[in-house]
């Protein structure tokens, strides 16, 4: 019997405790029904982990588990690597429990010898500190600003502070670097002569990162909560009201084509998730990127869905500008129109791309992307600027007119923050929706504000376009639409 399996005998076999386990946060999630008494409290500290000893132990762990393969193993796989670091981990913690009771420090609780395997384990194959935050269900977004700086929002918008995520920014900062360099996904550099980092972690969460040209290490994890979302769960969570979402889902069924603007973190990709669910499952579908976090592809929803991620570029740029390697979403745009698809989904439009955007959005219809903006009507003006970095033949009078004819909706989303007993809360909400069109030469365009925010903040109905009212046989609620707007816009 090998030490490692008297070690399991003994003290428990730790392989089949809960934590230590390779939790999935890839798996899509429902919306939660309800939120119980413990979502508005901070998840603990682990207090049981020697958090010198496991850097230590992951060093010593590292080691053994490269000179093994190297030493004849041959080739392991993801799967056989952590088995044999499992195994590897547990014999480190029989030593090290040994010891401790040599030296008269007396033996580990069944508690203590589970979060340290857990941890060693964590901070070799998968997010170190990190684990716990990512794996707890009631955590959305991570903000660290310093590695002891930690600020959690939890899935019912309440801001809670966090434990601290390393000893020190160093240590923080050696993490992010090991993390960049060793995902499976889409690995990349992180260093002085790169300090931003944007990467997709291996379990499907966003990760950006920023060091060197900070005061402190900075980091934000987007956990995607909301995964399988409907228009009607967003209702439920008050997010926009029953009539905002009939016009909305008929929008998308009618083919729309629809621009969602926001803050960051407003929940644009949400929104955006629950609109590509009222589009048919038949439809090809593609989805341009720069780090997946729509993830339509793994939701089962529809037949075909192909999902395109940016890839940064390595080395020095060539005499174009560009870096070895790069792939951009402007060219998976462009690569796009071969693929015979009903639909373009773009994460978002940071730049040039939206001129591609244009392009595909001219021949054909019902796409849907996202960009930052203050409003909606700033959202026009910010796609317009963002089109003209295709190059000068983009004139501004070329990108206006252009934006007019093919975008037909910008749905603008709200972010409010207030204090409340313990921290603070966010609330987002659908706070307007516009209707886009040709206009006179200046501006270009013209708007109709089809929902506008009340005093509460809440987007209620205006004034409907008469084309509009078309969408009633796709299922709008236009009787509804029509008994709220206010006496002045009624026809």
């Amino acid at each position: 019997m090998t030490e490692t399996y008297r070690f399991a005998n003994e003290y428990g076999d730790l392989t089949r405790l809960p934590l230590f386990s390779q939790t999935s946060n890839g798996v899509p999630h429902e919306v939660p029904s309800s939120l119980d008494a413990t979502v508005a409290s901070p998840p603990p500290a682990t207090s049981d982990v020697d958090w010198a000893l496991v850097s230590t132990l992951r060093a010593q762990a590292s080691e053994q588990l490269s000179q093994a393969v190297q030493s004849g193993r041959g080739h392991l796989d993801k799967e056989a690597q952590q088995e044999l670091g499992r195994s590897i981990v547990l014999d480190l913690i029989e030593s090290a429990m040994a010891e401790d009771v040599d030296a008269g420090l007396g033996s580990w609780s069944p508690k203590k010898q589970q979060a340290t395997a857990q941890a060693v384990f964590d901070s070799l194959f998968r997010l170190g500190r990190l684990q716990p935050l990512v794996d707890d269900d009631r955590i959305e977004n991570i903000v660290i600003v310093g590695h002891d700086n930690v600020q959690l929002e939890l899935i019912d918008g309440t801001l809670v502070p966090g434990p601290s995520v390393a000893d020190s920014d160093q240590e923080l900062i050696d993490f992010l670097v090991f993390l960049a360099s060793r995902s499976e996904v889409n690995a990349r550099s992180f260093s002085e002569a790169q300090p931003s980092l944007h990467m997709r972690l291996d379990g499907g969460s966003r990760l950006a990162a920023v060091a060197w040209v900070t005061t402190r290490p900075s980091v934000v994890i987007r956990r995607h909560r909301l995964m399988r979302v409907t228009l009607d769960d967003l209702v439920k969570r008050d997010m926009m009201t029953p009539v905002v979402a009939s016009f909305l889902r008929a929008a998308v069924r009618a083919r729309c084509s629809i621009v969602v603007a926001g803050a960051q973190g407003a929940g644009k990709t949400t929104l955006v998730r629950a609109l590509c669910a009222e589009i048919d499952e038949l439809e090809a579908i593609g989805t341009f990127e720069t780090e997946y976090e729509l993830h339509l592809h793994e939701l089962g929803r529809h037949k075909v869905v192909i999902p395109w991620e940016a890839r940064p570029g390595s080395g020095e740029r060539g005499p174009d500008g560009r870096q070895s390697g790069e792939f951009t979403l402007d060219e998976a745009l462009v690569d796009s129109f071969r693929f015979n698809l009903s639909r373009q989904i773009v994460g978002e439009v940071r730049g040039k791309e939206i001129w591609a955007m244009i392009k595909a959005m001219e021949s054909g219809t019902g796409s849907i992307s996202t960009t930052h903006a203050a409003d909606a009507v700033a959202a026009v003006r910010k796609l317009v600027t963002c089109a003209m970095e295709a190059g000068p033949h983009v004139t501004q009078g070329l990108a206006t007119s252009k934006l007019a004819a093919t975008v037909d909706l910008i749905v603008q989303l709200s972010l409010e923050t207030k204090v409340v007993p313990g921290g603070a809360q966010r609330t987002r909400r659908v706070a307007e929706v516009i209707a886009l069109a040709p206009g006179e030469k200046e501006p270009g365009y013209a708007t109709t504000h089809v929902f506008r925010a009340d005093a509460t903040g809440i987007a209620v109905p205006d004034v409907l376009p008469d084309e509009y009212r078309r969408l009633a046989q796709h299922g709008f609620d236009l009787p509804a639409y029509l008994a709220s707007q206010p006496l002045g816009a009624r026809t």
